[in-house]
């Protein structure tokens, strides 16, 4: 008997790729009419729309045409019901695939709306720059690496977007350690590091609450889960960065920071009461409240705050919910933080995402990632297989698919019945999806997420990519883990610790009433097995 945790074999996936049954079907007239039944693509067929994406994508970037993913993606689409034609798929049910896929993220996209509306909301009322504001105090030479990574993690639980922060903190932190002597790519790997820290854990983030939609578990539930793997690599990468800040070279100029500080006071009304929203973020999470509701109390907390802090009237609290926060401050630095936000602000996102998970239905749809990757599938016979395989499939989508939704969508659909078979909970899908599918997009070019840190940050993901610790070590650590039996989260809510494999019981997650019989009755026959 190894360390690995021994599970029973799925069930293994139809050969339908072969199959072209020609199926009598009796018409008014009384002839038999054949039809024919849809199969899984060749491996080329398969590959064919992911190649055309990718290699858009990568003249794009080469040729430094600057066109967003949005059009290259819809012509990756057009390739891919393409192909299902010839896979023997009606339009009809192309589309049924497209609008099946949008709605398991519907939610997600609301939420999106809404982060906008609490981004204008937090600028208006003073919080967001409060935090930059006494942030800033915190920071000398030898402390800037661990302590940035902090504030990122903050600010990003805050206001639930990586890309606001580095858009906004990170910014900031990218002046201030040059003022240092610094390598930019060190600091832009610590503002990547504590900026998705925080947007993991925060239940504002789109990802997470789409990786919770994806495996069809509570949103707390997965925020719970992945605190078992993401706190400690976090942990660690600030390890890393405190003894790299120890040793980081150059003389101290605070003059970036201090200017800075001097706009953001001459231009609000500063106070440590403007921290409030941040706690009512911990106490939403504390009380389990529902995403959707919990954005617009924060939203309206922040509105609050506007009027009685700022002196925002309730046309300039609207304003900066649809259009987002504007003002003029003379500081390009604090311009560049304060001006964003807004619904109006998220509709980028919004246009991608929707065009991202259309080619995502239409892939699923017509089973591509089965037909190339459905001999792997096979192979899975414990749980740290399964996590490593659902990780690679993460990392593959990243690297071919170009956005970071996809490979938390195609995965958590393809494995959901895989972590039943083996009595895992829907949580541990969840959090094995961001493990991967989450961290990895800023780190790949080609990916938008890896595009926009480039435009934010002003420099290639590449050279960032070493330095971006905590998104490194994560799926590492995880597969580790998993295939030495250590943070598996079962159904009936017991769990393996990290330091041993003793089962203490905790809270069960959230799973579909069959799903989760479904599980409770493997682990029980996983477990008579070892008996």
């Amino acid at each position: 008997m190894t360390d690995e945790t021994h599970v029973t074999e799925p069930e293994k996936i139809p050969q339908l790729d072969t199959i072209e049954v020609d199926a009598p079907v009796t018409t008014s007239g009384g002839e038999d009419k054949k039809i024919k039944t849809p199969r899984l693509p060749s491996v080329f067929e398969a590959l064919l729309p992911i190649i055309v994406l990718l290699g858009i994508m990568i003249v794009n970037y080469v040729l430094e045409w600057g066109q967003d993913p949005h059009i290259p993606v819809l012509i990756a689409v057009a390739v891919a019901m393409i192909i299902g034609f010839f896979c023997g798929h009606s339009y009809k049910e192309l589309l049924a695939g497209i609008v099946s896929a949008l709605s398991r993220t519907m939610e997600a996209i609301l939420i999106l709306f809404c982060i906008g509306l609490l981004i204008g909301s937090w600028l208006w009322s003073g919080t967001i720059p409060a935090i930059v504001f006494y942030g800033l105090d915190l920071l000398s030479p030898k402390v800037f690496l661990p302590v940035g990574a902090c504030i990122c993690a903050v600010v990003g639980m805050a206001c639930g977007s990586s890309w606001t922060t580095t858009g906004t903190i990170g910014i900031a932190m990218m002046g201030i350690g040059a003022g240092m002597g610094i390598n930019p790519a060190l600091t832009a790997g610590m503002c990547i590091s504590g900026a998705y820290m925080g947007d993991k854990f925060s239940p504002l983030s789109d990802t997470t609450n789409l990786a919770a939609a994806a495996a069809q578990t509570g949103l707390f539930d997965h925020v719970r889960a992945m605190a078992s793997t993401t706190f400690p690599c976090f942990v660690i990468a600030l390890i890393i960065y405190a003894v790299m800040g120890l040793n980081a070279a150059g003389n101290y100029d605070p003059s970036a920071a201090a200017e800075l500080q001097a706009t953001l006071a001459a231009n609000f009304n500063l106070s440590l009461w403007l921290l409030l929203p941040v706690v009512l973020i911990i106490v939403v999470c504390a009380l389990k409240m529902p995403a959707l509701p919990a954005i617009l109390l924060a939203v309206l907390f922040g509105l609050f705050f506007a009027v009685v802090s700022q002196g925002a009237s309730l046309n300039d609290c609207i304003t900066a919910c649809h259009y987002g926060f504007s003002i003029e401050t003379g500081n390009a630095l604090a311009d560049d933080l304060l001006n964003r936000g807004g619904m109006d602000g998220t509709l980028w996102t919004i246009n991608l995402v929707i065009v991202a998970i259309s080619f995502g239905g239409v892939l699923e749809k017509i089973g591509c990632i089965e037909a190339l990757i459905g001999k792997l599938i096979r192979k899975i016979k414990s749980v740290g297989s399964l996590v490593t395989t659902t990780i690679l499939t993460s990392l593959f989508c990243d690297l071919t698919m170009c956005d970071q939704y996809l490979a938390i969508i195609i995965p958590g659909q393809m494995f959901q019945k895989y972590f039943d078979k083996q009595g895992l909970a829907r949580n541990m899908l969840s959090r094995t999806l961001e493990d991967c599918g989450t961290l990895w997009s800023p780190l790949v070019p080609w990916n938008s997420c890896g595009a926009y840190q480039s435009s934010v940050l002003g420099m290639s993901p590449l050279a960032y990519l070493p330095y971006a610790f905590m998104n490194l070590i994560n799926p590492i650590y995880a597969i580790v883990t998993a295939c030495l039996g250590r943070n598996i989260l079962y159904a009936d809510g017991t769990r393996a610790g990290l330091f041993s494999k003793k089962l203490k019981q905790g809270a069960v997650a959230a799973a579909p009433a069959d799903a989760h019989q479904e599980a409770l009755k493997a682990l029980a026959a996983i477990r008579g097995e070892k008996e």
